[in-house]
């Protein structure tokens, strides 16, 4: 699963992350006015014939058509100005189906769920890319195994089998991993800031394998000048964005228990690291009259070096990013740990839950069987990468790297599900896994987390699973 997968699925990602705010806080079957919006008639029938001549694709006839989908955000088209993802188009095609959207605010996306399984109303899927709803929604009876209706050993579903087998739950699959993705968190920076205070742009340097923790830290050092509105680095994104570059996540599933990681010597190191850019002066957030607010703004105006954040920000009409972030912005992987054994970047993934008590288990299967097709199948991978550009504005240097980020996370896949332990574990280490970057000293923080971790892992891993 390396170069061969296509960066399209972003165009759910992007979705999924911007929370989609034009929603407000209606919580029902949405009326889209985006609804009929549809790629051209000859994009269609190339896609169509693509589905009908592809091995991948069983030959079924779906008794139920619709699957109803749960989120905050729509896989129909909508405001964002992307078309009708392709995967939809070939679900279209293949198997007549459609896509219901039950809308509901990100908040409150399992007060929702929970009030609709108790109601019978059948909810189909759910999102599990904010790595939020696994292993926790399978403990608590909230999703449905899928081994009755995905086999992950299928030509399909080849290159993403053993990661979906990493994930299994008292020995069956819930988590269904359509791949993982390598743009959770990008590097944000603007090309005239950079050559302008004299700096070597870090793409040159990543294609030189001279993007690490050193050359990134040199250059805010030297770009760093609040007094005159000069800043290193923005966000909320770049402590965990550096503490995946070491490859190592806070909490791991392995044999099927859930495992406490934060006392590894990679933790401590990046810890440590996180800690030195608060003390010279490389974090911006706190600094002087810089406020708590985050400012990407600053990006697009000079004043800031870097932003990093999650590439849905890309994933918009050109005039969108290009206001926050300026006309000449950028981005490149997070910079590698200098100690790591290869170079890992945060990794993400396109995943999804069967609900329990849904409608339509095999509709979904079949949909997400579709989103692996666009992946695989070369003539409609094509179609995907020439869709994206069009409706984002891309240049061919962009389109490169963000490959590239995908590589990286393909060559070295590794999943941080820390945030579906339970909301408590998350709170704790969403946390106190910053501070550091605030001035603590980690084994501060390490005396008083550890403990607490740990009794979060070991009640999931003794929990009987309610699913049955």
């Amino acid at each position: 699963m390396k170069k061969t997968m296509a960066f399209i699925s972003a165009f759910l990602m992007a979705a999924a992350m911007l929370s989609f705010t034009a929603c407000g806080d209606k919580e029902s079957s949405s009326s889209n006015p985006y609804a009929n919006v549809d790629v051209d008639a000859s994009l269609r029938a190339e896609i169509r014939d693509n589905v009908t001549k592809s091995d991948l694709l069983e030959d079924v006839e779906l008794e139920n058509k619709t699957i109803k989908w749960l989120s905050d955000w729509d896989i129909n088209p909508d405001s964002s100005g992307k078309n009708k993802p392709t995967e939809l188009v070939a679900f279209e095609e293949k198997y007549g189906g459609r896509i219901e959207w039950i809308q509901c605010t990100y908040e409150n996306r399992y007060e929702k769920l929970a009030e609709m399984i108790n109601s019978g109303e059948g909810v189909d899927f759910f999102y599990a890319g904010n790595m939020d709803a696994f292993p926790k929604g399978a403990v608590r009876g909230m999703f449905a195994p899928v081994d009755d209706y995905i086999d992950f050993s299928s030509p399909v579903w080849e290159g993403v089998e053993e990661i979906n087998d990493s994930l299994m739950w008292d020995g069956r699959h819930y988590c269904t991993v359509v791949q993982t993705t390598g743009d959770k968190v990008g590097c944000v920076y603007n090309k005239k800031t950079v050559q302008e205070a004299g700096l070597e742009d870090p793409a040159e340097l990543f294609e030189r394998g001279e993007w690490t923790w050193d050359t990134f830290q040199n250059m805010i050092k030297s770009f760093a000048d609040v007094e005159n509105q000069h800043y290193g680095i923005d966000g909320w994104w770049f402590e965990f964005g550096l503490m995946a570059t070491t490859g190592v996540p806070a909490v791991s599933i392995e044999d099927g228990k859930l495992v406490n990681n934060i006392g590894d010597p990679a933790m401590e190191r990046v810890q440590d690291f996180l800690y030195d850019l608060n003390t010279t002066g490389c974090i911006a957030i706190g600094v002087g009259d810089y406020g708590w607010e985050a400012h990407p703004e600053y990006i697009g105006e000079g004043k800031m070096l870097f932003y990093p954040v999650g590439l849905y920000t890309f994933y918009a009409e050109s005039s969108q990013w290009k206001k926050q972030f300026g006309d000449d912005a950028f981005f490149v992987p997070m910079p590698k740990d200098p100690e790591a054994d290869e170079y890992y970047v945060p990794v993400g993934m396109e995943a999804y839950m069967f609900v329990k008590g849904g409608a339509n288990p095999e509709g979904v299967a079949k949909f997400l069987e579709c989103k692996r097709f666009t992946l695989l199948d070369e003539e409609t991978k094509a179609v995907a990468d020439k869709q994206f550009r069009e409706d984002y504005g891309w240049t061919d240097e962009m389109v490169k790297m963000q490959r590239d980020m995908q590589e990286l996370a393909d060559d070295n896949p590794f999943l941080d599900i820390s945030a579906g332990v339970s909301t408590d574990c998350n709170e704790l280490l969403d946390t106190s896994l910053r501070q550091t970057a605030r001035g603590v000293p980690w084994n501060e923080t390490y005396d008083a987390v550890n403990a607490a971790l740990d009794k979060y892992l070991e009640e999931v891993n003794k929990a009987d699973n309610s699913a049955e």
